[in-house]
């Protein structure tokens, strides 16, 4: 490299022996962009060969060596970074090992970015994410941008930069598992939804998992763009420290800077200037919190220049995504839901929310040690959960929750299918059944969208409206 050049993203790790810890979505994904970039990669993975399935074929590469089903610890000597996918803990052995070794340990999402030319647009919460950084791809592509939306969401941010131009636009979902390894994470404009209990079982407390996602903001300066959520207490004491110049949305107060809502209008306000952008009631996506997931999209897409006709259009045509309260068919009368996305309880109150008919309701899954108590009251509160249906690990946990809370019609179920079953019967023509667990999938699924697509493939299988009950 010549005097006055500056070295394109991602030129560091040439020639550098990196490790990439998991061999999942993001783990071969990152093994991908480290060859490219003309790295030597080990990835490693407990599973087997076998257990993993097919690998990419790009990673028969000379330089890829596989370490499957066997220990990593006898090649961290030798390498200059460690690479960890998001389902592993900073607290895992071999983690742990690579720091007694001297190696650095850094996440895939913060090693993808540290690779990006293109201009990156990153948002976190609890809830809403994935609605709302599709429906930011859906405005940042009728403005004429080629978005790419990565991260959390299923499509790894390191394919992302592999595959992405120079002037494509990336957009990160991004968890609170990726943010224990945010390093030097930054991205131009960055959006806070919501926080509530999730994922305790790995973060310990509210307060550390609160804690890793201010992470969110923690390399931006003030040319960056920062949007929080006004009517969220713990959100909004994020204010304080963040360098990014701030922007709000609300769905309850007026904001000197962002997206409001007023007599009924989705508002944009930068610059003293306030512009209506689309009447609420024109949204495709049910529920208030789907209003205040497009409440933050504008809020971030107005910031950052986007025509507000285009932000009106996307707004007024976005249909949302697949597993969050997802129109799954209707069966002899009854209509149904999929929304494996709701993996936590306040996921689960905001889909119990959006119904609008009397609803039976399937829930239960992975224990992440979160509270109950709450969703129960929202069910037993509804006037429209009928009955319940549990499964999982949870289940006991929260049928307890819910007889807490004065709702005994609950039944439990052996598995998804029985609880399709039963389901099926205790729902009356007219009426809604909506699949929403308030839990992660793991100790029945591989993820949310595993179990997501089992359930809409139990809800084909049942019988139709012709079929006599």
């Amino acid at each position: 490299m010549t005097a006055g050049q500056v070295a394109r993203p991602g030129a560091q790790y040439a020639g550098k022996t990196v490790m990439v810890l998991g061999a999942a979505r993001s783990g071969t994904a990152a093994a991908e962009l480290l060859l490219s970039l003309g790295a030597k990669v080990l990835l490693c993975d407990q599973k087997p060969q076998e257990a993993l399935g097919a690998l990419p074929a790009a990673l028969s590469h000379p330089d890829c060596r596989l370490l499957l089903g066997q220990s990593p610890r006898p090649y961290l000597p030798s390498c200059d970074l460690l690479v960890i996918s998001p389902g592993i803990p900073l607290s895992a052995p071999d983690v742990a090992a690579a720091g007694e070794a001297g190696v650095p340990v850094t996440g895939e999402l913060a090693f993808a970015a540290s690779c990006a030319a293109q201009e990156l647009i990153a948002l976190s919460g609890t809830n809403g994410k994935t609605t709302t950084v599709s429906l930011l791809g859906e405005i940042f592509r009728q403005a004429g941008r080629v978005a790419h939306v990565a991260g959390n969401i299923g499509y790894p941010l390191s394919l992302a930069v592999l595959n992405a131009g120079p002037e494509d636009l990336l957009i990160a979902e991004v968890s609170s598992f990726q943010l224990e390894t945010a390093g030097s994470f930054h991205p131009a404009a960055a959006a806070m939804l919501n926080l509530t209990p999730d994922h305790l079982d790995r973060h310990g407390t509210m307060d550390a998992y609160a804690g890793l996602k201010r992470r969110l903001f923690s390399n931006m300066g003030p040319t960056d763009l920062a949007v929080l959520n006004r009517d969220d207490p713990r959100v909004r004491a994020m204010r304080d420290g963040i360098t990014a110049r701030a922007a709000w949305f609300s769905s309850t107060q007026p904001v000197d800077e962002g997206a409001l809502l007023r007599d009924g209008w989705i508002c944009v306000r930068y610059g003293g200037e306030e512009k209506q952008i689309c009447a609420a009631m024109d949204l495709r996506i049910p529920g208030r919190h789907n209003l205040e997931n497009a409440l933050a999209a504008a809020a971030l897409a107005a910031g950052m220049q986007v025509p507000s006709a285009v932000i009106a259009y996307a707004l007024r045509h976005f249909q949302g995504v697949e597993h969050r309260i997802e129109f799954s068919g209707t069966r002899a009368g009854v209509r149904y839901y999929n929304d494996s996305k709701g993996t936590n309880p306040d996921s689960t109150e905001k889909a119990i929310q959006a119904m609008s008919a009397p609803t039976v309701l399937i829930l239960g899954g992975y224990d992440k040690h979160v509270p109950f108590d709450a969703l129960a009251r929202c069910a037993a509160g509804s006037g429209l959960i009928r009955h319940a249906v549990l499964i999982g690990q949870t289940a006991g946990q929260i049928g307890g929750a819910l007889r807490e809370a004065g709702f005994t019609g609950v039944t439990a179920a052996g598995s998804l299918e029985e609880a399709v079953r039963l389901a099926s019967g205790l729902a009356k023509p007219g009426e809604n059944v909506l699949f929403s667990p308030a839990c992660a999938s793991f100790d029945m699924f591989d993820d949310y969208e595993h179990r997501g697509r089992v359930f809409k493939r139990l809800v084909q299988d049942l019988p139709d409206a012709e079929t006599p009950r």
